[in-house]
């Protein structure tokens, strides 16, 4: 009875793995270890609480999964682990816009999110906590490190300084200071991804920034402030921004997929239900990513 029972476990097992290879993208069933985010970036939510143009972006990232990916890329778009956002998410930090912003990522987003403030979060020249407050109840600090599937993250709050009357800004020396003590933490190796809210070409310090992850695999950094998908390259460093569902800004969220060597960022175009084909706002790249996890039956 217990040999039975043994080999119909191991048909039960043989078939689901079969079924899983059919139905998910190429070569699942040599590397589990697969992990899928969406990201997004600078919601706006304005001041009197009216998040309607969320909405579209939020519905695309919920009907997302099961979605082929362009045949370049391969294979078909898992059930993400979580949503990145990058901050910005209020116009200002009023409790009306906070309010509506948590009652959206709670009850019609279908997945767990992670967040970042951007510098409209913490009001500007009339600062209000409201966004800061939130977002510390929430993951314990506006810094931030969390682990997803053998990826380490750092979600980096820097501090806006408005008296430079530019969005071009530094990433700020309390954040480096973060960066780095959090890197000397992670494994060595370990594959390690950054999220801020100040986007590559807005990054006026790029090389301190560069400098602070030396030594570390950090095989991505995210970035939001100007509201649109783009990619860059900078000293070895995969840069990617996201977009924005605020009104006038591309209709995009971006999907992103990790294994172990490779890093595939494409935004999806929810207003023309189509993947983006500008090659300027697509990452495919080569990289050492999680330890590969194989099936074993």
């Amino acid at each position: 009875m217990a040999a039975r029972r043994a080999l119909n476990v191991k048909i039960v097992a043989l078939m689901i793995c079969f079924l899983i290879c059919v139905f998910s993208r190429a070569g699942i069933c040599d590397e589990m270890n697969v992990l899928t985010f969406f990201g997004w970036s600078d919601q706006h939510v304005k001041t009197d609480g009216d998040g309607a143009h969320l909405i579209p972006a939020i519905d695309a990232m919920n009907t997302l999964p099961g979605k082929t990916f362009p045949e370049n890329i391969g294979g078909i778009v898992d059930d993400p682990n979580f949503i990145m956002g990058l901050g910005d998410i209020t116009e200002w930090p009023a409790r009306a816009a906070m309010d509506t912003y948590e009652r959206l990522i709670a009850k019609r987003l279908k997945f767990p999110s992670y967040d970042v403030a951007g510098n409209h979060d913490s009001g500007g020249l009339t600062p209000s906590p409201t966004v800061h407050d939130w977002l510390i109840k929430r993951h314990g600090a506006l810094s931030y490190t969390f682990v997803k599937k053998g990826v380490h993250f750092i979600a980096l709050y820097s501090k806006y300084d408005e008296n430079l009357n530019n969005p071009a800004q530094p990433i700020s020396d309390d954040a480096l200071a973060y960066l780095r003590k959090m890197l000397s933490k992670v494994p060595k190796g370990a594959p390690v991804v950054v999220a801020t809210h100040l986007c590559f070409e807005a990054i006026t310090n790029r090389d301190n920034f560069v400098d602070a992850l030396a030594g570390a695999n950090v095989i991505l950094v995210l970035g939001g402030h100007y509201h649109k998908a783009s990619v860059n390259k900078y000293r070895g460093i995969n840069f990617v921004q996201l977009p924005s569902p605020a009104p006038g800004s591309p209709s995009e969220v971006t999907v992103i997929r990790i294994d172990s060597e490779r890093l595939v960022a494409v935004p999806f175009d929810y207003e023309k239900g189509q993947w983006c084909a500008d090659p300027q706002k697509i990452l495919d790249a080569k990289i050492k990513g999680p330890q590969r996890t194989s099936v074993n039956l």
